[in-house]
């Protein structure tokens, strides 16, 4: 699996109700100010809250530019969980509606 992926190719699989885990790495400000559903756990936070990700679906990880969704995606490729960073974050997302 590409540890990445578009916002085009997010959408998809959103439109398509497949079984995605989306979690949300930025603030709590910046989650409330707009999210798409995702589960919130601030990359400060991630380290000690790896038992709250559900493992039994592919996991999409975003923030508002896919910098520190990508070092959250790095983070949990080290403890062997597979994820993915949706390239540009909320940023590309909101462009594309």
């Amino acid at each position: 699996m590409e540890n990445f992926i578009s916002v085009e190719e997010l959408k998809e699989k959103l439109s398509q109700h497949e079984p995605l885990h989306l979690l949300d790495v930025r603030t709590l400000e910046e989650h409330q100010h707009f999210n798409i559903g995702g589960q919130l756990i601030p990359i400060q936070e991630l380290a000690f809250r790896l038992n709250e990700i559900p493992t039994d679906k592919p996991i999409i990880v975003y923030c508002r530019s896919g910098q520190r969704s990508q070092m959250a995606v790095d983070m949990l490729a080290q403890v062997g969980i597979d994820a993915q960073n949706l390239l540009g974050g909320m940023i590309a997302w909101q462009q594309m509606l």
